[in-house]
């Protein structure tokens, strides 16, 4: 399995559009799309999911740089998400 992150995606990019552009180089297991959670509207990237390394990597190949309805695509491996500070107390 392969995580892919894909950025600089036009707002009006829907999941369909990004599995079919994504499965000409694999199989997709999933796509997931930003929203904003309080408007609800894309935030212009988002993640896929391919079914093995090889598939993601050629994917990755191919789609970097790519031209989406006037935007170059951003597509690299996704990075595990960094552990942010929970909890808002005092510090002394």
């Amino acid at each position: 399995m392969k995580n892919i992150f894909v950025g600089n995606l036009p707002f009006s990019a829907t999941d369909a559009e990004i599995q079919s552009l994504f499965e000409q180089h694999g199989t997709v297991s999933r796509v997931n799309l930003i929203t904003d959670r309080e408007t609800g509207r894309p935030r212009g990237f988002g993640f896929v999911e391919m079914a093995n390394e090889a598939e993601g990597s050629a994917a990755i190949e191919a789609l970097n740089g790519y031209d989406m309805s006037g935007r170059q695509l951003t597509v690299n491996e996704a990075r595990p998400r960094e552990r942010r500070g929970g909890g808002g107390g005092r510090r002394y």
